[in-house]
């Protein structure tokens, strides 16, 4: 399937407690890995199926949420192409560790949305 979901995040206000619901909710394996700048990541282990995450909210008076990624080819013209589509970009093309690169849109009805491209080796 072209441009697949491919990552869920929770950004939340308070990640020790979402640890614990979503843990004991689900029994998903977490497991923390320092992202640079980022601060530390919390990895969703979910074994089959799409994995996820868990981080600190970073926009102040923004209350937690859920966003989903999808897989793109070219991040630089996938966004392009958002925002010509209409998107707002909340995050331009940022590099995560040595991993990828991500971008954030908000879609013209409002709702946000992940692209992520993958590093290959």
């Amino acid at each position: 399937m072209p441009n697949p979901f491919v990552h869920v995040e929770l950004n939340t206000t308070d990640v020790a407690k979402a640890k614990t619901f979503y843990g004991s909710l689900f029994d998903w394996k977490l497991e923390d890995a320092d992202m640079g700048p980022m601060g530390t990541y919390t990895m969703i282990k979910v074994g089959e199926g799409t994995a996820g995450g868990i981080m600190k909210n970073p926009m102040p008076g923004v209350p937690s949420f859920w966003l989903s990624y999808v897989a793109v080819d070219d991040i630089e013209a996938a966004t392009a192409k958002a925002k010509a589509l209409g998107a707002k970009i909340i995050r331009d093309v940022t590099p995560v560790a040595d991993i990828g690169w991500l971008s954030i849109i908000q879609d013209p009805t409002g709702a946000g949305l992940g692209l992520w491209k993958q590093k290959t080796a």
